[in-house]
């Protein structure tokens, strides 16, 4: 392994996947990038395939892997020190993403009913983690969270710990709808869009309701968005390839130095998603002229404020239904926690989920 990389992408899952290959077809200088996990066989496969598609693409690319355990203390130390690279996707999570169409036992049944920050803990854990680690031996590394970032990336930050953002959910419906409105001038859609509002659009068009996105073109907000992208549809298992791939150009600007603009969810631990421009290293809000940037973060704090998982002056409080749901299941993890804590948390959180995944419903 070369003793400097441009990209770390932590993790092996079909997440990393989608983004180190849309590197591979699409770089146009020369990179070099590192994918790092436990599984030294699906490793091997990302290399080659990533290698192969390079190639393929005739792209100056050249993919390395290294097995690593992201749970062992000083691992990810050695390798932020070592191979210092200018960003750092960490895309590992301890929350397998199907979670969102699973059925048939009481966790998948607490999810369901109270969302998904009943798994912030899950996805927050290791980007903790390797924030921390970041901060210790890397401190000019750029780190992307791709695990949960709409709340996550807010815990990340209430730690003190360094987050540009996370890519995907915000960006998902973005270039979705983007993509069916080829006529408008490029950049012109903008779009505030917290996870909870995507899911109106896995559903069939006549079936929609619940939270949407507020949806800008140019300076004008849409009144009709529901009509307006009635044909965009979205699987109802995580949709990887619009996902994914969105970071894709962000992680590009980001080991290049150019400049970027696009949306993404929890830009520098903020709450949500939003349009932002990415610029001498800085990820910065890009917000219709008609919106503050308070009323846009407002706006995107009062879903987890309503239901899901607020975090205030470094502590982390369940709201809403999914309050109620974890209360049934577990009063001492209802109540909250430290995010200084999340190692501790996570323990009984992983003893909590054992329990409700062997039982079918919650009392």
């Amino acid at each position: 392994m070369p003793d400097a990389i441009d990209i770390l992408v932590l993790g092996s899952g079909s997440f990393a996947a989608r983004i180190l290959f849309d590197l591979a077809a699409t770089t146009t200088a020369p990179l070099t990038v590192a994918v790092a996990g436990r599984n030294r066989d699906r490793l091997d496969w990302l290399r080659t395939a990533a290698n192969a598609r390079a190639e393929m693409f005739g792209r100056p690319i050249r993919c390395v892997s290294q097995a690593i355990d992201l749970l062992e203390a000083d691992a990810t130390a050695e390798l932020l020190e070592h191979h210092r690279p200018a960003v750092v996707v960490q895309a590992a999570s301890l929350q397998p993403g199907s979670v969102i169409s699973s059925t048939g036992n009481a966790w998948s049944q607490l999810v369901a009913e109270g969302g998904l920050s009943a798994t912030a803990v899950f996805q927050a854990r290791l980007s903790m983690r390797v924030a921390r680690t970041l901060q210790r031996v890397h401190s000019t590394g750029r780190l992307i969270n791709c695990c949960f970032p709409d709340v996550v990336n807010s815990m990340i930050a209430a730690a003190g710990l360094p987050i540009a953002c996370g890519i995907g959910n915000v960006a998902i419906l973005a270039h979705a709808f983007a993509g069916a409105q080829p006529d408008a001038p490029p950049h012109s859609l903008k779009l505030l869009a917290h996870y909870q509002t995507i899911a109106p659009w896995r559903r069939p068009k006549e079936e929609r309701v619940g939270p949407l996105p507020r949806v800008w073109i140019g300076d004008e907000e849409l009144t009709d968005a529901l009509a307006r992208f009635a044909e965009v549809r979205l699987t109802p298992e995580p949709v990887i390839d619009i996902s994914g791939a969105s970071g894709v150009p962000l992680i590009q600007a980001m080991a290049f130095g150019t400049e970027w603009v696009g949306h993404v969810p929890g830009p520098n631990g903020l709450p949500g998603g939003y349009p932002v421009r990415y610029r001498a290293g800085t990820v910065e809000l890009d917000l219709p002229g008609s919106l503050s940037q308070d009323e846009a973060i407002v706006w995107n704090a009062s879903f987890e404020a309503a239901n899901g998982l607020v975090v205030e002056g470094g502590c982390a409080r369940y709201t809403g239904r999914l309050y109620d749901r974890f209360r049934r299941a577990s009063p001492e993890l209802a109540a909250g926690f430290a995010v200084a804590d999340i190692d501790a948390v996570y323990d009984e959180m992983v003893a909590l989920r054992a329990r409700l995944q062997s039982r079918t419903a919650l009392d």
